[in-house]
């Protein structure tokens, strides 16, 4: 489950090869590409597999379509037994499930830890999924 989030914004690539205007770049904190995220929230590795998806209801998916979590309308994100994992703040801070800072989503996408360091990036991805970072990895 760890891993399905990472690719989100290390974070959230090729079963139909994605248009530009159609998925968004997911790159580590080097500029690497680490997969991709298209307009219907399927997530997608750097080799082009799909390793999950956000549907339409913002329940997380792997890429067995089992549910693994959740996004709340208020940014609360949990995990597939419905349980709080931490929450995405609509000014981009991501915070555990005890409140405590753990990160920041830019405006611009940038994905930054607890101490301020870009982490990666996720340009033209919602807040809210590129956030999932920090509680999944789809890798």
């Amino acid at each position: 489950m760890k891993k399905i989030f990472a690719i989100l914004a290390s974070a959230i690539i090729l079963l139909a090869l994605p248009s530009k205007a159609d998925a968004q770049t997911i790159r580590d904190r080097y500029g690497s590409q680490i997969g991709t995220i298209q307009s219907d929230g399927t997530i997608r590795d750097r080799y082009g597999s799909q390793v999950g998806k956000i549907d339409r209801d913002n329940v997380v998916r792997d890429r067995y379509g089992s549910q693994i979590g959740k996004i709340d309308s208020d940014g609360t994100i949990r995990d597939r037994y419905g349980s709080q994992v931490g929450k995405v703040c609509s000014d981009g801070v991501v915070r555990d499930r005890y409140g405590s800072q753990i990160g920041k989503v830019d405006n611009d996408g940038t994905v930054r830890d607890k101490y301020g360091s870009q982490i990666g990036s996720a340009r033209g991805v919602p807040t809210t999924w590129a956030g999932l970072y920090f509680f999944f990895n789809l890798n």
